[in-house]
């Protein structure tokens, strides 16, 4: 008795989809009326309301009442404490970058550098930047440098963290491939290593430049007279919650066009990440 022919199953063909397509080409018209969704379905639940009476105005204030208070705040010089903010979180970042980028880069690429650094990142970073206040005040006093320290302190680690991960990820092979060609270590360090983790490097920057901005507020209660943490706080004191959405915007628009520059730049300078 012989056993039925065994019968081949037909391909299957994975169907085509432009919504659900895993790293594919998709249209623009459709992403701009994700990106108008995505915007404008929260501001309508939020005019519908504040608008409608469902929060009281002290928790949620209209979308009038926060454009008027920006107008107000224009007028009192907001600008004047967007520069200040910009400038603290400018300088606080440029600190952490150039401290915390080349440590991640030594800690990735040398197993003896790792050693040393990775257990003083590895417990400070889990130390909260708030507890450090006091003593920044006692080391650096009111001034400018306090607060410049504080958002420091806050990226500078993350910044270490995310690089040396991404030197892991170069693949060995490269760099096996420079030794047998004859490099030596500094020509793998500046012309493998290096060149390979740029686009990550870059990329490390444009996630961490957000934390610098979330640190601002702690920043600015250190005896600051300007910028957008001390309006925050000042208006919080008084129950004016439509000044402080104002604020919250005037910070989420800056760091938006952060976001893109950035992106920008990277997709200018490194054609081949993608």
């Amino acid at each position: 008795m012989t056993a039925p022919p065994i019968r081949p199953t037909p391909k299957q063909y994975l169907q085509p989809s432009v919504f659900w397509g895993i790293r594919q080409d998709f249209p623009k018209r459709l992403a701009l009326l994700l990106i108008g969704l995505a915007l404008g379905v929260p501001l309508l639940l939020w005019a519908i309301a504040s608008y409608g009476g469902w929060v009281r105005p002290i928790f949620l204030p209209t979308p009038t009442a926060v454009v008027q208070a920006g107008i107000a705040l224009v007028q009192e010089g907001l600008v004047r404490d967007v520069l200040a903010s910009c400038g603290r979180v400018l300088g606080g970042f440029v600190l952490a970058a150039a401290v915390g980028v080349p440590m991640g880069i030594l800690m990735g690429t040398f197993s003896s550098m790792e050693s040393l650094f990775a257990p003083l990142v590895g417990t400070v970073r889990y130390m909260p930047v708030v507890a450090f206040v006091p003593l920044i005040v006692i080391w650096v006093g009111l001034g400018e440098w306090s607060k410049v320290l504080i958002i420091f302190l806050g990226v500078v680690l993350y910044n270490a963290i995310m690089v040396a991960d991404a030197v892991k990820f170069i693949p060995n092979e490269m760099i096996n491939v420079a030794y047998t060609l004859g490099a030596k270590r500094r020509d793998v360090l500046f012309r493998v290593i290096m060149p390979a983790v740029f686009p990550s490097v870059l990329d490390t920057l444009r996630v961490n430049i957000s934390g610098a901005w979330n640190y601002l507020v702690i920043a600015e209660l250190v005896a600051a007279q300007s910028g957008l943490g001390f309006r925050i706080v000042q208006s919080q004191r008084f129950l004016q919650t439509d000044k402080v959405l104002f604020c919250i915007a005037i910070i989420g628009g800056i760091g938006l066009l952060l976001d893109y520059t950035l992106r920008a730049i990277s997709r200018r300078l490194t054609p081949w990440a993608d």
